[in-house]
């Protein structure tokens, strides 16, 4: 079964159609980062020592560096790969692009 959503992202021009496993696996992982950053609010409201909210930020800053490669993963073994086989090299350049943000 795909997700497939008739409503359209207000900031995106292009839309993909993702597994129910991969969008699985990406939405646990949200909820995972999501619950993460729920828990430094806490920490911020009991008034937590610095380096250990540090800690837990630090976490969260890995948790989303994970979620984007395995996103990233998919898109060039999907999105990518489809768009070249189909003779759309422009992809190269919006993935080149997207690299280059990544890396800021």
């Amino acid at each position: 079964m795909e997700k497939d959503t008739k409503e359209t992202c207000p900031c995106c021009h292009k839309q993909k159609i993702r597994s129910e496993e991969e969008y699985t696996k990406l939405i646990h992982r949200l909820n995972r980062i999501e619950g993460q950053i729920r828990g430094i609010r806490g920490m911020m409201e009991k008034n937590a020592y610095c380096p250990d909210i540090l800690v837990q930020v630090s976490a969260v800053n890995a948790a989303l560096h994970a979620f984007n490669r395995e996103l990233l993963e998919q898109h060039i073994r999907t999105c990518v790969v489809q768009d070249i086989q189909n003779g759309n090299e422009e992809i190269i350049d919006e993935l080149v692009t997207t690299l280059q943000k990544l890396m800021k």
